[in-house]
């Protein structure tokens, strides 16, 4: 677990109690976008800024990767909204986001945006201003507004109505300790999203663009070669066009978009121009397992055969006890090994929205 580094004077302890009792993402996508805004040197930041830093934050994680923030998470709905007022790749960069965010005049936009003011900013203070006995939830909130422009109880910010102003005393704090912050709240949100979505893998992978996808060349040379080598050709499992060394695409059976992992048990060769089209969509089960299955099998006997030592059998651990079952065991028996690995994942990326491959793709 990440703690948050301490120091004299200032109440660490507080900031930390702002991640208490969540039942949403935008604390962590605020505090997020406030470190970020920092280490770009300013201290007053415009609301509107970071409103747009929280969708761009958020918006690989829910466009790309199809995680659930939860029905009512208030970025998970406004980038629902986003998506259909503004065309913006569901992939773009955070930076590309950000801008367009921060720039555009859509109104609908412009709205969604600024309806994280009526909770966001003051709401985040609440651990320096707890609530007086008999107090109204409005009267909390305009004391909060009045209070934090004195920095009042060493508060992390001011609040003003189009803008923050760091509080002075929190300055050095935050700009020593960016990257143990950033990994308090990458942290802390992995275990809030990983909670919503228990079934789905690779959480953590799944929250930041990574700067470049991994291209698969050495899944390609040191394994799938090597079977297709070995048998002159194998048929791809989508269009039946057979396919040679040099002249086949490594492709994701579940979507790599779902899956967060390039495990070669999840990989196939592939005819390239359907490798192309069929982007995130998931394999109809009762369509392509039989033909996924026996074309691993192959590869996994080829491969042991020629390369025993070769790192790609390893990955297979997570489906087989040892590899030694494909030859001791019956196949239907392996079969549904596998088919208890594949299943399950292909279900769970159905509920969260990835669908299904149709004849025409």
């Amino acid at each position: 677990m990440i703690q948050l580094p301490s120091k004299n004077g200032l109440p660490v302890n507080l900031l930390a109690a702002c991640f208490n009792s969540t039942s949403a993402t935008y604390k962590f996508y605020w505090f997020l976008s406030i470190i970020q805004s920092i280490e770009s040197g300013k201290t007053r930041i415009l609301k509107r800024d970071l409103f747009s830093k929280m969708i761009a934050n958020a918006w690989y994680t829910v466009n790309y990767f199809h995680v659930s923030f939860g029905k009512q998470d208030l970025i998970q709905v406004a980038i629902q909204v986003i998506n259909e007022n503004e065309r913006i790749a569901i992939d773009e960069k955070h930076q590309v986001v950000f801008q367009r965010l921060s720039s555009t005049t859509n109104r609908i936009t412009e709205r969604t945006l600024w309806h994280f003011n009526k909770n966001v900013p003051h709401w985040f203070l609440s651990p320096w201003f707890s609530k007086n006995k008999n107090e109204t939830d409005s009267q909390q909130v305009k004391r909060i507004y009045s209070q934090s422009k004195s920095f009042s109880e060493k508060c992390l910010y001011a609040l003003y109505e189009d803008e923050i102003e760091i509080n002075p005393e929190w300055k050095d704090y935050l700009m020593a300790n960016a990257r143990v912050l950033k990994d308090f709240c990458y942290w802390n949100l992995a275990l809030f999203i990983q909670a919503k979505n228990p079934n789905v893998p690779g959480i953590p992978n799944k929250l930041i663009k990574p700067a470049v996808r991994g291209d698969l060349k050495s899944q390609r040379k040191d394994f799938w070669d090597i079977v297709i080598n070995e048998l002159g050709s194998v048929k791809c499992i989508y269009t039946d066009e057979n396919l040679t060394v040099g002249n086949y695409a490594v492709e994701h059976f579940i979507p790599y978009n779902f899956v967060s992992h390039d495990l070669i048990w999840n990989l196939i060769p592939a005819d390239k121009a359907f490798n192309s089209s069929k982007n995130d969509k998931l394999p109809p089960l009762e369509r392509y397992f039989n033909k996924f299955f026996h074309l691993q099998k192959t590869a996994i006997e080829i491969v042991r055969e020629k390369s025993p030592k070769n790192k790609f059998l390893e990955d297979y651990l997570t489906i087989f006890s040892d590899l030694d079952e494909l030859k001791s065991l019956p196949e239907y028996v392996t079969k549904v090994k596998y088919m208890e690995r594949i299943q399950p994942l292909i279900t769970i990326a159905s509920n969260n929205g990835f669908e299904f491959l149709h004849d025409k793709t």
